[in-house]
């Protein structure tokens, strides 16, 4: 069922196998093999296999057949029969050997594939994101831990997968026998073939009793994901390419599959027609409506597509006429399968992937749809939903946080499963950026202060002001990186850079704007205009630095302008070290701080000074007397006293 839901329709190459022996039974197999008919070339392969036949394109077959039907363990199995054989493969090959090896918990012989598979595959976008991101199990970790998680209580022994809701019902599908005469098998997988069932919901959205949609919708061939307008009045759902008692094939005599539309009418179900952008030469599926219905997601491998499938958008107009599929691109399509998309009223995309980094077979994404129609980075929502087999056909409501989700994870009762659950916590990362706008030379704080968020482009994002206690704040998204303006009349405008944490929280960046112009008198300090808090020399030394010599620049630009300023230059330590230690340290630093104004032009009359080492300290922090960095930060200080003007 899964590989026609999927649409994995790109039919792998065929390869010709020299003459050994069981050539014949081989021949067979491939032929099935072909024709999609994979349980039963997997019955042959493994048959000849066993019996000690060894074949670089069986072994690739047999691991395709079940790669393909998700049998991820087995695959595994396979594919390292293949890469026992030669470990020199189409680089497709390590992307489905890593898919399989991360079913089994193999995840660091995965990983070994997946940088294979880069080497190899060179620019394709699934290498580009596992090079973007190696340590993706570390941010899949983050992300976990968010569901809780159990079995939807409608599952069959049989297939049960996707699901949709519709006047507070539950509309899936399923392959289960509900006592027709001559129900009909698919051949790939084994299965029969699936209608479209609903189920009354209960308390905290429970299903309850399993009815059977009309004929007019289910046929003798597949039907899945429908979706319903807001309205009740249409429905677009999936099936093979059959209608009006005519199967439809393309030129190799396959049916696929095609988005159907349905209107309500007097209680029925009528008017079915395919949909204008559907083909006999290609696959459409899974249709999903943005909230404004004016846009419609789906799944195609139509002319333009990536990889396997993708996702594709195609404006619905108000008269009812569809425009041109447009190719979701590479942000969100991959070399590999990309399907069963649902948008959600918070303009949310989810859809499920094999081609971005996840657990294993199809785990769920969700991007948000900005509103130019870009996405945000895509995401993993993290384990309990998704495990190490297909996780895909994501369905929540965003007031309730409940869902459902599909799966052929260990433990359930069918081919495929269908799981309720409840989102205990938005996977959304939410930041509060923060800070206080302060004087630089006086640490008094700055009401009224404009503050401008610009994203990574320079676009503005918001603006606001600070309040009277010099506070501001915006929210932003974790793992992004912005810029922050202060502006504020009198002072100079500042700028910073800042990239904030991936987890939920805070992130403080306090701004100190430097006065455009320093008002000053005897008696003041001149280094406060500046924000010099302290001339820096190298530990236990008395020459200056050079972003020292930065500061001691502005005092002397200063001295310049105003030929008749005297300073009496005084420099302070913490109390760490002897008292004498400290005396006689701040006064060698005094006195160099001196010779290189001396040096640069300034008259000798004009510049006293001493060192006072911990005589004067701003605060507590005497011998003795525990204290933070921060605290003793504050005693080290220079000083430049203006005693003439």
């Amino acid at each position: 069922m899964k590989n026609y839901i999927f649409l994995c329709l790109s039919i792998v190459s065929v390869f010709l196998f020299n003459g050994y022996a069981q050539k014949t039974k081989v021949a067979i197999a491939d032929k099935k093999y072909e024709n999609y008919a994979f349980i039963d070339a997997i019955k042959t392969y493994e048959k000849v296999a066993k019996k000690g036949y060894k074949s670089e394109e069986m072994f690739q077959k047999l691991g395709n057949s079940y790669y393909f039907n998700s049998e991820l363990e087995k695959a595994a199995k396979w594919y390292g029969e293949l890469f026992a054989m030669n470990s020199d493969q189409e680089s497709e090959y390590y992307f489905r050997y890593s898919q399989s090896l991360k079913s089994i918990g193999e995840n660091e012989k995965a990983n070994e594939m997946l940088e294979k598979f880069r080497q190899k595959s060179g620019n394709e976008n699934r290498a580009k994101l596992f090079e973007k991101n190696k340590n993706y199990l570390n941010d899949i970790k983050a992300n976990s831990g968010r569901y809780e998680i159990e079995d939807a209580g409608i599952n069959s022994k049989y297939s049960d997968y996707g699901s949709s809701l519709y006047n507070n019902q539950l509309v899936f599908s399923s392959s289960r026998d509900t006592g027709s005469l001559g129900q009909r098998k698919h051949k790939w997988t084994g299965q029969y073939f699936s209608n479209l069932y609903y189920s009354e919901l209960g308390d905290e959205m429970t299903p309850g009793k399993i009815s059977k949609l009309p004929k007019v919708i289910n046929s003798k061939f597949h039907e899945a994901t429908p979706i319903y307008t807001k309205d009740g009045n249409t429905m677009y759902f999936t099936r093979n390419n059959f209608l009006d008692g005519k199967r439809g094939r393309n030129d190799n005599k396959v049916t696929l599959i095609k988005i159907y539309k349905a209107t309500l009418e007097n209680g029925q179900w009528t008017n079915i027609s395919a949909l204008p952008f559907d083909s006999n030469a290609y696959s459409t599926a899974h249709p999903a409506l943005s909230p404004d219905e004016k846009t419609m997601y789906f799944t195609s491998d139509m002319s333009g597509t990536i990889g396997q499938s993708d996702l594709f958008k195609v404006s619905i107009n108000e008269d009812g006429t569809f425009g041109t599929p447009e190719n979701l691109g590479n942000s969100i399509n991959t070399e590999a399968r990309e399907t069963f998309p649902i948008i959600t009223d918070e303009n949310e995309l989810y859809f499920a992937s094999d081609g971005h980094p996840g657990l294993g077979g199809l785990d769920v994404f969700v991007t948000k749809i900005n509103p130019d129609g870009t996405f945000e980075e895509v995401k993993n929502v993290g384990d309990g939903v998704n495990s190490p087999k297909d996780d895909f056909a994501y369905l929540i409501d965003t007031k309730s946080r409940r869902g459902f989700v599909t799966s052929n994870r260990e433990g359930g009762q069918g081919y495929d499963d269908i799981y309720k659950f409840l989102e205990l916590k938005k996977l959304t990362c939410e930041q509060e950026l923060y800070g206080t706008v302060t004087d630089i030379g006086t640490s008094e704080t700055i009401s009224d202060a404009k503050m401008i968020l610009f994203d990574k482009e320079f676009k503005i994002l918001n603006t606001t002001f600070s309040d009277q206690k010099g506070y501001y704040s915006f929210q932003v998204d974790c793992g992004k990186t912005y810029s922050v303006r202060a502006s504020k009349e009198n002072y100079n405008t500042k700028e910073q850079k800042i990239t904030i944490a991936k987890e939920n929280g805070k992130t403080k960046l306090p701004f100190a704007l430097e006065k455009a112009i320093c008002k000053v008198t005897v008696g003041d300090d001149l280094g406060k205009c500046f924000g010099i808090k302290m001339i820096y020399f190298d530990f236990d030394k008395s020459n200056i630095r050079i972003e020292a010599a930065l500061d001691l620049e502005k005092i002397l630009d200063v001295l310049n302008q105003y030929p008749n300023m005297k300073l009496d230059i005084r420099s302070h330590t913490d109390s760490r070290g002897t008292f004498k230690y400290n005396e006689g340290l701040s006064d060698r630093r005094a006195k160099s701080t001196i010779n290189w104004l001396l040096k640069n032009g300034v008259a000798k009359n004009r510049l006293t000074g001493k060192g006072y080492g911990e005589n004067i300290l701003v605060n507590k922090c005497s011998d003795g007397v525990e204290c933070t960095e921060e605290e003793h930060q504050l005693n080290r200080r220079s000083e430049f006293i203006i005693t003439a003007l």
